[in-house]
């Protein structure tokens, strides 16, 4: 008997995407390069299944069907790089290697090229929703050489998560488009995370709310528009007792870690010129976060307001769910608006509408809310930004007076607010006709001759002044980083 796929790797996402496989019907071969671990499967979580370990990468390929399909979950790097070359000498005109890991879309783009050239194909595919949604179901996101997705599709569209029978997985484009959806999900999710616990922190720090209490508030706002995965999980982990009957997260070293994914987005915007301001700050609130031992000290030194609160809790936090919801709308926007780009730079075909149904299930920043986000490019596919959607223009100002009240709350009483606050920054940037940067195009002229427009003048016609009367008329050429 012929297996339907191969995977190499059998860490906790390989595993359970194997156990999903095979409980969906398909029969899946696999190896590691560590051999024992492929027996210790077999004897434990795949015993009785439909699963069939190999003891060498030549036996697995040998117990495909073709074309093979081979799904490769490793390390991201170099390891990847490296079972592509061992594998392609193996392989047959229309075989398929597939890389499941959180890889750099550069990468993707890259090995795309390459497996091309030897006359396979190739996908590079997002995979979010973690160890459960991997077993039960994720979010999937596969772009590469398209001629691949018809040999795919039944296997990842069966495995995938499911929202209203439609599966969150679909044919993202090509080369290392798919890999980029999943790098600005993972961007958004920093975004999330962030802007919940600056809401988190806000309610503790200066409506001095206990863990119980904070958790009722997440609970409730989960029951409204901001219905999601993250502030279903933080509602429970509020609530989440240690060994002594004490609220667990407050005995949590609040020193956060990161993967990277959240870095590559903000480098990626950087990259296109797009001002991504709230993921940028999440990730720059986790460096700070980071440096644990510095805050501690430099909070013995550094001072700041101490007012006790005397407004009204109950409107404060209407305040705090409606500037959450505002700083959500505006991430996203952001993010949407980086992957118009990328797609502009890289000749991708990008669906933004069925991309945000492929959040809605199985990955981590599953939200009701996604579904406006699909209706908004249904009204308008080709829509600069979804600010500028009649939805999300209602919503974003129904919100912005309390929005305003929450971070000016923050800023005078010494609550660091830098994803709610940079989102406000952003939305006012964003509305503005004019912003100052006219002088800022002076001063760049003044130093360092970079030239000007006028508006007076069409746009593309630069100019330059001899602004001290020793500079002369001489100036660097414009150019747009």
């Amino acid at each position: 008997m012929k297996a339907d796929i191969g995977l190499i790797g059998l860490a906790v996402m390989g595993e359970n995407l194997v156990l999903n496989m095979e409980s969906h019907g398909f029969c899946v071969s696999v190896f590691n390069r560590t051999v024992s671990k492929v027996d210790a499967f077999l004897q434990n979580r795949g015993k009785g299944r439909n699963i069939i370990g190999t003891a060498s990468i030549q036996e697995l390929v040998q117990s495909l069907k073709t074309p093979r399909k081979i799904m490769i979950m490793v390390k991201a790097g170099k390891p990847v790089d490296e079972w592509i070359d061992v594998l392609i000498p193996l392989l047959e005109k229309g075989d398929i290697l597939i890389d499941g890991g959180n890889s750099h879309f550069s990468d993707s783009r890259r090995r795309t090229a390459h497996v091309e050239k030897q006359g396979l194909l190739y996908i590079g595919t997002g995979v979010s929703g973690g160890e459960e949604g991997a077993l039960r179901g994720p979010s999937i996101m596969p772009g590469g050489s398209e001629a691949a997705w018809p040999h795919v599709k039944p296997i990842f569209q069966s495995i995938a998560a499911k929202v209203e029978k439609s599966p969150c997985c679909d044919w993202i484009g090509s080369d290392g488009s798919g890999h980029f959806v999943k790098m600005v999900h993972n961007g958004i999710e920093y975004g999330d995370m962030q802007v919940i616990t600056e809401a988190y922190h806000f309610m503790r720090d200066r409506l001095c709310m206990q863990a119980d209490e904070i958790s009722d508030a997440f609970g409730r706002w989960n029951e409204g528009e901001l219905n999601s995965y993250l502030i279903e999980i933080t509602r429970d982990i509020m609530a989440f007792k240690d060994t002594d009957g004490k609220p667990l997260v407050d005995k949590i070293l609040d020193a956060a870690g990161q993967k990277g994914t959240g870095k590559w987005t903000a480098v990626a915007a950087l990259d296109q010129g797009i001002p991504l301001t709230l993921i940028g700050e999440a990730v720059f609130s986790r460096c700070l976060s980071a440096m644990k031992e510095k805050r501690v000290q430099a909070s013995r030194i550094l001072t700041g307001p101490s007012i006790p609160f005397k407004g009204s809790r109950k409107t404060m936090l209407l305040n705090l769910e409606k500037a959450l919801y505002a700083s959500k709308i505006t991430s996203y926007a952001q993010g949407f608006t980086l992957l118009k780009a990328a797609a502009d730079e890289y000749g991708w075909k990008l669906n933004y509408g069925n991309i945000a149904l492929l959040w809605r299930g199985g990955c981590i920043i599953r939200s009701a809310f996604l579904g406006r986000i699909k209706e908004a490019f249904d009204r308008n596919p080709d829509l600069d930004n979804l600010l500028l959607d009649p939805f999300f223009t209602e919503k974003i100002a129904s919100c912005q007076p309390a929005w305003r009240k929450v971070v000016a709350e923050a800023a005078l009483n010494g609550i660091p607010l830098p994803a709610l606050g940079s989102a406000l920054a952003y939305y006012d940037g964003y509305r503005a006709a004019d912003l100052p940067a006219n002088l800022l195009q002076a001063q760049r002229d003044y130093f360092g001759a970079h030239q000007y427009e006028r508006v007076d003048k069409p746009r593309g016609e630069f100019f330059h002044t001899n602004w001290t009367g020793r500079g002369g008329q001489t100036h660097s050429t414009t150019y747009t980083v």
